[in-house]
Protein backbone atom coordinates (compact mmCIF):
# COMPACT_ATOMS: atom_id res chain seq x y z
CA UNK A 1 0.00 0.00 0.00
CA UNK A 2 2.85 2.34 0.96
CA UNK A 3 4.54 1.77 -2.42
CA UNK A 4 1.24 2.47 -4.19
CA UNK A 5 0.82 5.77 -2.34
CA UNK A 6 4.39 6.81 -3.13
CA UNK A 7 3.89 5.94 -6.80
CA UNK A 8 0.67 7.96 -6.89
CA UNK A 9 2.41 10.92 -5.22
CA UNK A 10 5.31 10.80 -7.69
CA UNK A 11 2.85 10.61 -10.56
CA UNK A 12 0.97 13.64 -9.24
CA UNK A 13 4.17 15.60 -8.74
CA UNK A 14 5.25 14.66 -12.22
CA UNK A 15 1.96 16.01 -13.56
CA UNK A 16 2.46 19.33 -11.76
CA UNK A 17 6.01 19.63 -13.07
CA UNK A 18 4.81 18.95 -16.61
CA UNK A 19 2.07 21.59 -16.36
CA UNK A 20 4.52 24.16 -14.98
CA UNK A 21 6.81 23.47 -17.91
CA UNK A 22 4.19 23.99 -20.60
CA UNK A 23 3.61 27.29 -22.38
CA UNK A 24 -0.03 27.27 -23.45
CA UNK A 25 -0.36 29.68 -26.36
CA UNK A 26 -3.73 30.85 -27.72
CA UNK A 27 -3.34 30.33 -31.48
CA UNK A 28 -5.76 30.94 -34.35
CA UNK A 29 -6.82 27.93 -36.41
CA UNK A 30 -7.14 29.95 -39.63
CA UNK A 31 -5.60 33.42 -39.52
CA UNK A 32 -2.83 33.28 -42.06
CA UNK A 33 -0.22 34.58 -42.38
CA UNK A 34 -0.20 34.80 -38.56
CA UNK A 35 -1.18 31.28 -37.52
CA UNK A 36 -3.12 28.19 -38.50
CA UNK A 37 -3.78 24.77 -37.06
CA UNK A 38 -0.86 23.33 -39.04
CA UNK A 39 1.55 25.84 -37.45
CA UNK A 40 2.40 27.53 -40.75
CA UNK A 41 2.12 31.17 -39.63
CA UNK A 42 4.95 33.44 -38.60
CA UNK A 43 3.48 33.81 -35.10
CA UNK A 44 3.52 30.01 -34.84
CA UNK A 45 7.27 30.14 -35.43
CA UNK A 46 7.72 32.98 -32.93
CA UNK A 47 5.83 30.93 -30.33
CA UNK A 48 8.30 28.10 -30.91
CA UNK A 49 11.24 30.48 -30.40
CA UNK A 50 9.67 31.87 -27.23
CA UNK A 51 8.98 28.44 -25.71
CA UNK A 52 12.52 27.32 -26.50
CA UNK A 53 13.95 30.45 -24.83
CA UNK A 54 11.85 29.67 -21.74
CA UNK A 55 12.86 25.99 -21.83
CA UNK A 56 9.17 25.06 -21.87
CA UNK A 57 7.08 22.71 -23.93
CA UNK A 58 4.80 24.55 -26.37
CA UNK A 59 1.10 23.68 -26.30
CA UNK A 60 -1.16 25.19 -28.92
CA UNK A 61 -4.73 26.05 -27.80
CA UNK A 62 -6.65 26.75 -30.99
CA UNK A 63 -9.54 29.13 -31.60
CA UNK A 64 -11.67 30.02 -34.61
CA UNK A 65 -13.23 33.33 -33.48
CA UNK A 66 -10.72 35.93 -32.22
CA UNK A 67 -13.43 38.17 -30.75
CA UNK A 68 -13.75 36.08 -27.58
CA UNK A 69 -10.24 34.75 -27.01
CA UNK A 70 -9.52 36.86 -23.93
CA UNK A 71 -12.90 36.19 -22.31
CA UNK A 72 -13.30 32.51 -23.14
CA UNK A 73 -9.74 31.18 -23.25
CA UNK A 74 -7.16 33.45 -21.64
CA UNK A 75 -9.18 34.69 -18.66
CA UNK A 76 -10.50 31.16 -17.98
CA UNK A 77 -6.98 29.72 -17.89
CA UNK A 78 -7.43 27.51 -20.95
CA UNK A 79 -4.36 29.20 -22.42
CA UNK A 80 -1.82 31.56 -20.86
CA UNK A 81 -0.23 33.61 -23.64
CA UNK A 82 -1.35 35.56 -26.71
CA UNK A 83 1.00 36.75 -29.45
CA UNK A 84 0.37 39.61 -31.85
CA UNK A 85 -1.42 41.88 -29.37
CA UNK A 86 -1.39 45.68 -29.53
CA UNK A 87 1.04 46.98 -26.88
CA UNK A 88 -0.99 48.45 -24.03
CA UNK A 89 -4.20 46.49 -24.79
CA UNK A 90 -6.28 47.30 -21.67
CA UNK A 91 -7.87 43.81 -21.51
CA UNK A 92 -4.57 42.12 -20.66
CA UNK A 93 -1.03 42.70 -19.37
CA UNK A 94 1.40 43.17 -22.24
CA UNK A 95 5.16 42.89 -22.62
CA UNK A 96 7.34 45.47 -24.25
CA UNK A 97 6.88 45.37 -28.01
CA UNK A 98 8.72 42.57 -29.77
CA UNK A 99 8.32 44.44 -33.04
CA UNK A 100 6.91 47.64 -34.53
CA UNK A 101 5.60 47.87 -38.07
CA UNK A 102 3.37 49.98 -40.29
CA UNK A 103 0.68 50.02 -42.88
CA UNK A 104 1.95 50.08 -46.47
CA UNK A 105 0.79 51.32 -49.85
CA UNK A 106 1.33 48.56 -52.42
CA UNK A 107 1.15 49.07 -56.19
CA UNK A 108 2.33 47.13 -59.20
CA UNK A 109 5.86 48.24 -60.06
CA UNK A 110 4.62 49.43 -63.47
CA UNK A 111 1.68 51.43 -62.06
CA UNK A 112 3.30 54.65 -63.23
CA UNK A 113 2.14 56.91 -60.38
CA UNK A 114 3.71 57.51 -56.99
CA UNK A 115 1.67 56.83 -53.86
CA UNK A 116 3.53 58.16 -50.84
CA UNK A 117 0.75 59.60 -48.67
CA UNK A 118 -3.00 60.06 -48.40
CA UNK A 119 -2.70 63.31 -50.37
CA UNK A 120 -1.11 61.59 -53.38
CA UNK A 121 -3.11 62.56 -56.52
CA UNK A 122 -3.25 58.92 -57.66
CA UNK A 123 -5.62 58.09 -54.79
CA UNK A 124 -8.29 60.39 -56.27
CA UNK A 125 -8.88 58.03 -59.21
CA UNK A 126 -7.13 54.72 -58.52
CA UNK A 127 -9.12 51.60 -57.66
CA UNK A 128 -8.18 51.17 -53.99
CA UNK A 129 -8.41 47.99 -51.94
CA UNK A 130 -8.32 48.02 -48.13
CA UNK A 131 -9.33 45.60 -45.37
CA UNK A 132 -12.58 46.69 -43.64
CA UNK A 133 -12.26 47.81 -40.04
CA UNK A 134 -8.73 49.18 -40.42
CA UNK A 135 -7.38 52.75 -40.28
CA UNK A 136 -7.10 52.61 -44.08
CA UNK A 137 -10.88 52.30 -44.30
CA UNK A 138 -11.17 55.46 -42.17
CA UNK A 139 -9.04 57.31 -44.70
CA UNK A 140 -11.18 56.09 -47.62
CA UNK A 141 -14.06 57.93 -45.98
CA UNK A 142 -11.90 61.05 -45.60
CA UNK A 143 -10.94 60.87 -49.28
CA UNK A 144 -14.56 60.42 -50.38
CA UNK A 145 -13.62 57.04 -51.87
CA UNK A 146 -15.51 54.75 -49.47
CA UNK A 147 -18.64 54.22 -51.56
CA UNK A 148 -16.85 53.26 -54.74
CA UNK A 149 -14.52 50.87 -52.85
CA UNK A 150 -17.25 49.25 -50.74
CA UNK A 151 -18.11 46.37 -53.06
CA UNK A 152 -14.47 45.34 -53.35
CA UNK A 153 -13.93 45.54 -49.58
CA UNK A 154 -16.88 43.20 -49.00
CA UNK A 155 -15.46 40.73 -51.51
CA UNK A 156 -12.42 40.29 -49.24
CA UNK A 157 -14.74 38.76 -46.65
CA UNK A 158 -16.62 36.56 -49.10
CA UNK A 159 -19.43 39.18 -49.23
CA UNK A 160 -20.52 38.18 -45.71
CA UNK A 161 -22.09 40.80 -43.47
CA UNK A 162 -20.21 41.07 -40.14
CA UNK A 163 -23.39 41.49 -38.09
CA UNK A 164 -23.30 39.14 -35.06
CA UNK A 165 -20.56 36.98 -36.53
CA UNK A 166 -16.85 37.00 -37.20
CA UNK A 167 -15.80 37.64 -40.80
CA UNK A 168 -12.24 36.86 -41.80
CA UNK A 169 -10.92 39.20 -44.50
CA UNK A 170 -8.50 37.68 -46.99
CA UNK A 171 -5.26 39.68 -47.23
CA UNK A 172 -3.80 37.14 -49.67
CA UNK A 173 -6.67 37.90 -52.08
CA UNK A 174 -5.94 41.63 -51.70
CA UNK A 175 -2.40 41.16 -53.03
CA UNK A 176 -3.45 38.58 -55.62
CA UNK A 177 -6.04 41.00 -57.02
CA UNK A 178 -3.49 43.82 -57.07
CA UNK A 179 -1.01 41.70 -59.02
CA UNK A 180 -3.78 40.68 -61.44
CA UNK A 181 -4.79 44.30 -62.10
CA UNK A 182 -8.22 44.15 -60.45
CA UNK A 183 -7.21 47.00 -58.15
CA UNK A 184 -4.47 49.64 -58.51
CA UNK A 185 -3.48 50.32 -54.89
CA UNK A 186 -3.68 48.07 -51.84
CA UNK A 187 -3.31 49.52 -48.34
CA UNK A 188 -2.70 46.99 -45.59
CA UNK A 189 -0.95 46.24 -42.29
CA UNK A 190 2.50 45.22 -43.57
CA UNK A 191 2.83 41.95 -41.57
CA UNK A 192 -0.53 40.76 -42.95
CA UNK A 193 0.64 40.95 -46.57
CA UNK A 194 4.44 40.65 -46.45
CA UNK A 195 4.64 36.98 -47.49
CA UNK A 196 2.15 37.47 -50.33
CA UNK A 197 4.08 40.49 -51.66
CA UNK A 198 7.26 38.46 -51.42
CA UNK A 199 5.81 35.55 -53.41
CA UNK A 200 3.86 37.57 -56.00
CA UNK A 201 4.70 36.70 -59.61
CA UNK A 202 4.15 40.35 -60.63
CA UNK A 203 6.75 42.86 -59.33
CA UNK A 204 5.16 45.06 -56.66
CA UNK A 205 6.22 48.33 -55.09
CA UNK A 206 5.85 48.87 -51.34
CA UNK A 207 5.81 52.29 -49.65
CA UNK A 208 5.41 52.84 -45.92
CA UNK A 209 2.28 54.80 -44.98
CA UNK A 210 3.23 57.90 -42.93
CA UNK A 211 2.83 57.34 -39.20
CA UNK A 212 -0.18 59.58 -38.77
CA UNK A 213 -2.96 61.19 -40.79
CA UNK A 214 -5.71 63.52 -39.63
CA UNK A 215 -9.46 63.28 -40.04
CA UNK A 216 -11.50 66.30 -41.09
CA UNK A 217 -12.50 66.84 -37.44
CA UNK A 218 -8.86 66.98 -36.36
CA UNK A 219 -8.68 63.47 -34.85
CA UNK A 220 -5.44 61.58 -35.60
CA UNK A 221 -5.42 58.29 -37.49
CA UNK A 222 -2.39 56.12 -36.66
CA UNK A 223 -0.62 53.76 -39.08
CA UNK A 224 2.43 52.55 -37.11
CA UNK A 225 1.93 50.16 -34.20
CA UNK A 226 3.86 48.18 -31.61
CA UNK A 227 3.08 44.48 -31.24
CA UNK A 228 3.46 42.73 -27.90
CA UNK A 229 2.78 39.45 -26.09
CA UNK A 230 -0.10 39.31 -23.61
CA UNK A 231 -0.93 37.34 -20.47
CA UNK A 232 -3.77 37.62 -17.95
CA UNK A 233 -3.71 40.89 -16.02
CA UNK A 234 -2.82 39.18 -12.72
CA UNK A 235 -0.15 36.86 -14.13
CA UNK A 236 2.81 39.14 -13.47
CA UNK A 237 5.19 36.23 -12.80
CA UNK A 238 4.64 34.79 -16.29
CA UNK A 239 4.87 38.28 -17.80
CA UNK A 240 8.31 38.73 -16.19
CA UNK A 241 9.49 35.33 -17.48
CA UNK A 242 8.36 36.21 -21.01
CA UNK A 243 10.07 39.60 -20.86
CA UNK A 244 13.32 37.87 -19.93
CA UNK A 245 12.87 35.27 -22.69
CA UNK A 246 12.16 37.99 -25.27
CA UNK A 247 15.46 39.65 -24.40
CA UNK A 248 17.29 36.34 -24.88
CA UNK A 249 15.52 35.42 -28.14
CA UNK A 250 15.25 38.84 -29.78
CA UNK A 251 17.65 37.94 -32.62
CA UNK A 252 15.78 34.70 -33.34
CA UNK A 253 12.39 36.44 -33.35
CA UNK A 254 13.59 39.24 -35.60
CA UNK A 255 15.02 36.56 -37.89
CA UNK A 256 11.53 35.06 -38.22
CA UNK A 257 10.05 38.48 -39.00
CA UNK A 258 12.68 39.31 -41.61
CA UNK A 259 12.29 35.90 -43.25
CA UNK A 260 8.58 36.72 -43.53
CA UNK A 261 9.50 39.93 -45.36
CA UNK A 262 8.37 42.26 -42.56
CA UNK A 263 10.20 45.56 -42.22
CA UNK A 264 10.85 46.17 -38.52
CA UNK A 265 10.66 49.77 -37.34
CA UNK A 266 12.32 51.18 -34.20
CA UNK A 267 10.12 50.67 -31.08
CA UNK A 268 7.97 53.58 -29.95
CA UNK A 269 8.91 54.49 -26.35
CA UNK A 270 5.41 55.85 -25.59
CA UNK A 271 3.46 52.98 -27.17
CA UNK A 272 2.49 51.43 -23.82
CA UNK A 273 -0.10 54.17 -23.39
CA UNK A 274 -1.33 54.09 -26.94
CA UNK A 275 -4.77 52.48 -26.99
CA UNK A 276 -5.27 52.64 -30.75
CA UNK A 277 -5.58 49.36 -32.59
CA UNK A 278 -4.04 48.31 -35.86
CA UNK A 279 -7.45 46.92 -36.86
Amino acid sequence: MKQTLIAALLCALGGVAHAAGTLKVCAADNEMPYANERGEGFEDRIAEKLAAAMDMKLERVGFSDPRYVVRDLLDKGKCDVMLGVDAGDPRVATTRAYYRSSYVFVTRADFGQEVTGWDSPALQTAHIGVIPGTPAEVMLVQLGRYADSFRYMMSLGGNKAPRNRYVRYDSEKLIRDLAAGEIDVAVAWAPSVARYIKSAATPLKVTQVPAQATKSNGEPVHFHFDTAIAVRKDDRALLARIEAALARSRDDIEGVLRAEGIQILPPNPVAEGNKDSKG
